[in-house]
């Protein structure tokens, strides 16, 4: 008997933090909640927008509940890891840098990143990236804190004067109030500041910078996994594979973005 019960323990640490979520029925997801619209809280802790619908078709997937924790984008890969919820899905672009900290899941979704700026901006008429990066020397230019889009700058426009913002909100009243002179970010969230009154003097630079044009914008969207959850991560790569074959996460993009950002299943 003494044996078996040992056997029986082993095997449980051996399957790690899957057993816990798999004997409870429950899948936890971080996300931001406040990044429409990928991700989006309100006063009472419900989590709507293009994180939440992927989340709850991954959850049915899995034939498991969701329970979504909302925390800071920063703060998002040192909660995975302290175990305070399962997985990330919070619009998280796969990088070099985060691997380093945790594991992900296969790509599942990718959009154009772009920079928005006054109408009356210089910027403004500006169509190639060489040009742009040249008009932004010391300019003023928005990001949000701990993205891709951060990295992309401090390495590609180093003399632009980077201001960081915990919330897409912050960066947002900045630009409306001009303490900056422009803003970077993934191009839905750009356009639903312009969709506000705040953004009606406003347009977006065109020059699209596609995520693989550059190592720091990663390697398309994908799920947060603690490191070697090597069954939870296959789990997950296989029933996201299935629903962007079925267009399911196609067709949740199209809600939120009008168009489908799904990214083709690379396993």
């Amino acid at each position: 008997m003494k044996l078996m019960k040992s056997l029986l323990l082993a095997a449980c640490f051996a399957a790690g933090t899957t057993a816990v979520w798999a004997a409870e029925g429950e899948l936890s997801i971080g996300t931001e909640g406040a990044y429409p619209p990928w991700s989006m809280a309100d006063a009472a802790g419900n989590v709507t927008g293009f994180d939440a619908d992927v989340g709850n078709l991954l959850c049915a997937k899995l034939e498991v509940k969701c329970q979504f924790v909302v925390q800071a984008f920063d703060g998002l890969i040192p909660a995975l890891k302290a175990k305070r919820f399962d997985v990330i899905i919070s619009g998280m672009s796969i990088t070099d840098d985060r691997k380093k900290e945790i594991d992900f899941s296969i790509g599942y979704a990718e959009l154009a990143n772009m920079f928005v700026a006054p109408k009356s901006s210089d910027l403004a008429g500006i169509k190639d990236l060489d040009s742009l990066v040249k008009a932004l020397d010391s300019k003023k230019v928005g990001v949000q804190a701990g993205t891709t889009h951060a990295h992309y700058l401090e390495k590609n426009v180093p003399n632009a004067d980077l201001k960081t913002y915990d919330t897409l909100d912050q960066m947002q009243i900045d630009l409306a109030s001009g303490r900056v002179d422009t803003a970077f970010s993934d191009v839905s969230a750009l356009e639903d500041f312009l969709a506000k009154p705040d953004g009606k003097d406003f347009q977006l630079v065109d020059v699209k910078i596609a995520s693989s044009s550059d190592p720091t914008l990663g390697e398309g969207i994908g799920v947060g996994i603690a490191k070697d959850n090597t069954e939870l991560k296959a789990r997950i790569d296989k029933a996201l594979c299935e629903l962007v074959a079925d267009g399911s996460i196609g067709k949740a993009s199209q809600t939120w973005f009008k168009s489908d950002i799904s990214r083709p299943c690379q396993q």
